[in-house]
């Protein structure tokens, strides 16, 4: 087991953390142990699977306008796979240059292999003759986490 289900004082899931982020959490009471491994303890404590809140964590921001832009976002949500070659991706290319005004947007930034994106350089995809796989999208929070 890599992770532990956090659930909020209400019950309804937050998120996953590591087991030591977990632990941390109990030390300082923040949570509680819901559930448990049956038989098994660090230290004190038995291994938690799910630790509660002991406060309600008001979420209401996660179901906004979705994510912020992140470059580990782009990659999760493009499943790291190159939108010019379908190669491995590793970089994220502005489909717009910086450049020319282009901003770090969910609609303007894209997975790419480090060949592809040194390729395209400072041009769109249309100028370097390099068409998109596929169009970028606003991923919801669901999209990002399920992957």
């Amino acid at each position: 087991m890599n992770a532990v289900l956090v659930v909020n004082a209400d019950l309804g899931p937050l998120h996953r953390v590591t087991i030591q982020h977990a632990i941390r959490m109990l030390c300082r009471r923040v949570a509680e142990i819901h559930e448990a491994e049956p038989d098994q303890l660090i230290g004190v404590f038995p291994m938690p699977r799910v630790v509660r809140l002991v406060r309600y964590v008001v979420t209401r921001w996660r179901f906004s306008a979705g994510p912020t832009w992140s470059r580990a976002g782009v990659l999760r949500r493009d499943g790291r796979c190159c939108a010019y070659c379908g190669g491995s991706a590793d970089t994220v290319d502005h489909i717009l240059p910086r450049s020319r005004g282009g901003r770090n947007t969910w609609r303007n930034t894209t997975a790419a292999c480090y060949p592809c994106n040194q390729h395209k350089g400072d041009r769109t995809p249309v100028e370097a003759g390099m068409p998109l796989r596929r169009e970028p999208v606003v991923p919801s929070w669901a999209a990002l986490a399920g992957r």
